[in-house]
């Protein structure tokens, strides 16, 4: 009966240090593809009413700058841009909420956002979203 026990663990360790080598290959290729995934915000605090006044500009380094306001109710609360992303002359911003770090409330509870838009000289078009839901298309004016 021990020569079978040794036996079979024997079988148990040989099966498990198999493909040990392309564990480590596979882990490293999941890890570049989880990290070259950004994380973008996919709830929407805000109803459609409770953002306003969208606008784009361009900054004296060339970069887009994105305006707009944006209404919570809440005063532990204010509106962000909270994350951009840049693909050819195309970028998005992420309208969102975050906690209050001001010490008051904003006028009738509607935040100012702004977000400089990094390595973004050749965008010509800006899409605000909330979560996954376009709020505004703003055209980017240049020269």
């Amino acid at each position: 009966m021990t020569g079978r026990m040794l036996a079979l663990a024997v079988a148990a360790m040989s099966v498990t240090a198999c493909n040990q080598s392309d564990g480590a290959a596979n882990n490293a290729a999941n890890a570049a593809a989880t990290a070259a995934a950004p994380k973008r915000p996919t709830y929407c605090f805000f109803k459609d009413a409770a953002t306003r006044g969208w606008a784009a500009s361009v900054d004296s380094t060339g970069n887009v700058v994105v305006k707009g306001q944006a209404k919570l109710e809440d005063r532990r609360y204010q509106g962000v841009l909270s994350q951009s992303e840049v693909a050819g002359d195309k970028a998005s911003v992420w309208v969102t909420m975050g906690p209050n770090t001001t010490g008051m409330g904003a006028v009738d509870n509607w935040w100012e956002v702004s977000l400089t838009v990094p390595d973004s000289g050749a965008v010509t078009s800006v899409t605000v979203l909330c979560g996954k839901k376009p709020v505004a298309e703003l055209q980017v004016k240049r020269g």
